[in-house]
């Protein structure tokens, strides 16, 4: 999803693959995002966005149809509101808002601005970044409990999610999960039930 530049990590969103979906692209390119753009954000091959941009019904441009939609302020105004949406929300950096749509980080700086937004020192995004990727290992350390709870596995939830052992176990341990004992595989009993 991000591209190559001297923070080589994508955004975060609340789903990786959010971002990718055809009906995301679709919103991307009807902001003014070109093929070449979307390519280059999402680190999907070319004919991949294509074949999505298609599977979600995309009416598809010439360049030129892009360049003067890029001149027509209304078109400015959703592509400036899609930029900072991605800038705010998923901790975006004006690299990748320029591969988003922008073309240029000095372009992205100013429809960010020109859309409201504030630009972020480079260790404001890294606090962003991080606090986000926390949340994503809460979630997934909650995910992981609940799954354990219902009688799976850590080797299971190892092999599920291409995680090892130790991490799930680590996952676990700061979910707060009551461990069974060792090799009793199935759902926690509540002692106050009896067996």
């Amino acid at each position: 999803m991000g591209v190559r530049s001297m923070n080589p990590e994508p955004p975060v969103t609340s789903d990786t693959s959010e971002a990718v979906t055809p009906e995301s692209l679709r919103k991307q390119y009807e902001s003014g995002a070109t093929v070449d753009e979307l390519v280059a954000a999402s680190g999907l091959s070319y004919g991949t966005v294509l074949n999505r941009l298609h599977e979600a019904g995309t009416e598809m441009r010439t360049s030129w149809q892009t360049r003067r939609m890029r001149q027509d302020p209304q078109a400015r105004r959703r592509l400036a509101a899609h930029l900072r949406a991605l800038y705010e929300r998923h901790g975006a950096t004006l690299t990748e808002l320029a591969a988003a749509g922008a073309g240029t980080r000095r372009a992205a700086r100013r429809l960010l601005i020109e859309a409201g937004g504030a630009v972020r020192t480079p260790q404001q995004t890294l606090q962003m970044r991080t606090a986000a990727r926390a949340a994503e290992r809460h979630k997934l350390a909650l995910s992981l409990r609940a799954r354990y709870e219902a009688g799976a596995t850590v080797p299971e939830l190892a092999e599920d999610c291409n995680y090892s052992v130790a991490t799930v176990y680590r996952l676990l341990h700061q979910a707060g999960t009551r461990m069974r004992p060792q090799h009793n595989h199935g759902p926690v009993r509540d002692p106050r039930k009896g067996s």
